[in-house]
């Protein structure tokens, strides 16, 4: 019996540890979108310098699509980091 609740506890584990590491990449999708969507008004003129504060948030969403089974949540950030960076070097990395 004792051997039995070991394997379900296993079990459990095994499941929590696959849960959290597929939530790794829907919140790495969420974490790009959100800078995506905040990264949009920041083309206008004038307002680029702010996007030196998504650059951060962006690689941490890398981060967490780096540890997630998927690959789908990093390579959105990838994206969204990328399309930031050429925004900025387009404009010199001020407006």
């Amino acid at each position: 019996m004792k051997g039995l609740q070991n394997a379900i506890v296993g079990l459990e584990r095994t499941r929590c540890i696959t849960y959290i590491i597929r939530m790794f990449n829907l919140i790495s999708w969420l974490i790009g979108l959100v800078c995506l969507v905040l990264g949009i008004p920041m083309l206008l003129p004038g307002v680029g310098l702010l996007l030196w504060l998504l650059l951060p948030v962006t690689a941490i969403g890398i981060g967490f699509g780096a540890l997630s089974s998927s690959n789908s949540g990093r390579n959105f950030c990838i994206l969204v980091f990328v399309l930031i960076v050429l925004r900025m070097a387009i404009t010199g990395g001020t407006f």
